[in-house]
């Protein structure tokens, strides 16, 4: 299934994208895509739903693809080929960092540039989407304790990152800096979540032509990996790193500006479209 909210922020529908590419509203079987709607036996249920019972509703703002989310888990040079080209050695162990919850916006919401940001910044990258309680799980279950996936946009502004002291979250939670969807593809349509194409564009041009292929943590490894620290519940997501392309790796460095227009997408999880504002 294709699992997507639908409406004005704060008011969006749950639904499902068809196969004929229609979006059927789900509000009548769920109050949204999130909690014990993800769950096995609610993804279950709504398996069962013959999509064309469904009222279409029409085209519109389509939100974050999960509702609810406790907790927005990133991980950090978990490309070799990205670490290469910011300088930075593999780690030894996945870094995690958090992403504020209040960073999620739908997948074609504009971004708002921070004031002050001279250095935002674009990451496609795969996410996870939890779908029951993983708490000391193994590698070998871990993907029981999924959802589904999504195509994430870890906005960072790398001044605010690296060159202030602290940690790398408040480079990486400004408002508008967590676009999650258009869909949340549950995972018995992504069999291999380790071989999937991924991309993105700015004004056009291709800066990340990637593919999860070349993650050094897979996503089974990360479910178990993180489930040692902290359980892990329905509806947090986990943001698992991005192929190189990126502004700061560029010689010489480039970086997004107000009125500039970003498209990314993953293998079989859908496009985003962004436009960059400056804050007011």
């Amino acid at each position: 299934m294709k699992l997507m909210r639908v409406g004005q922020a704060g008011n969006e529908k749950p639904a499902l994208l068809d196969a004929d590419g229609k979006i059927r509203d789900l509000s009548g079987h769920v109050a949204d895509i999130a909690g014990e709607a993800i769950t096995p036996a609610g993804l279950a249920k709504m398996a069962a739903i013959d999509p064309k019972s469904l009222p279409e509703l029409m085209p519109g703002r389509i939100g974050a693809c999960v509702a609810g989310t406790g907790k927005f888990i990133c991980i950090g040079l978990n490309y070799s080929d990205h670490a290469a080209e910011t300088g930075a050695t593999v780690p030894p162990e996945p870094i995690v960092f958090m992403k504020a919850t209040s960073a999620i916006v739908g997948p074609n919401d504009d971004v708002i540039i921070p004031r002050g940001s001279e250095k935002t910044d674009w990451e496609v990258e795969l996410g996870v989407v939890i779908g029951k309680t993983a708490k000391y799980v193994t590698e070998a279950e871990a993907l029981d304790y999924v959802a589904g996936y999504c195509v994430s946009n870890d906005v960072s502004e790398r001044a605010f990152q690296t060159e202030r002291s602290g940690q790398w979250t408040k480079g990486k939670s400004c408002d508008t800096f967590g676009p999650i969807g258009p869909w949340l593809v549950t995972k018995d349509e992504i069999p291999e979540p380790q071989n999937l194409g991924m991309w993105l564009t700015v004004n056009g041009q291709k800066m990340q032509n990637g593919s999860s292929k070349t993650m050094v943590y897979g996503v089974a490894f990360l479910v178990s990996y993180l489930s040692q620290f902290m359980s892990l519940h329905p509806g947090d997501v986990i943001s698992t790193g991005t192929p190189p392309g990126v502004g700061m790796g560029l010689k010489p460095p480039r970086f997004l500006k107000a009125g500039d227009v970003v498209e990314l997408g993953i293998e079989g999880l859908g496009i985003q479209k962004q436009t960059f504002v400056a804050d007011r």
